[in-house]
């Protein structure tokens, strides 16, 4: 008569699924993160040599960011382990090629934006 809920795996995936997803929503949007890297270069400055305020809410008080996927870490050895990982140099590889689609992109495609009728020309 008794035994296991059938259902309990089930909802074990949808509550992990949850958390995974939450963290995605806190991060800078790619585009932000980009023209933060675009500023940084036209001032040419790195982004590891960046001076970052001390903030006691944040890991490591703040001071080890990876700027290219918006994290701070609690060690300078947990960011360097980060730096070695699929996943940065992937965002790396993103964040160097073509600029991200912005906001203004999706609106156009949508077309919710201004219309682009293309060049006015003089009609006689």
């Amino acid at each position: 008569m008794g035994g296991k809920c059938p259902h309990r795996k089930v909802k074990k995936r949808r509550l992990s699924h949850k958390t995974a997803r939450r963290g995605k929503f806190l991060l800078k949007a790619d585009d932000a993160v980009y023209e933060e890297l675009v500023k940084l270069a036209d001032q040419g400055k790195d982004a590891q040599a960046k001076e970052l305020p001390v903030d006691e809410d944040l890991p490591g008080m703040g001071q080890f960011y990876c700027l290219h996927c918006d994290r701070y870490f609690a060690s300078e050895s947990v960011k360097d382990e980060h730096y070695r990982s699929k996943r940065h140099k992937k965002r790396v590889k993103v964040m160097s090629g073509p600029a991200p689609h912005t906001q203004l992109d999706a609106e156009l495609a949508a077309g919710m934006g201004m219309p682009d009728n293309g060049l006015k020309l003089m009609s006689m």
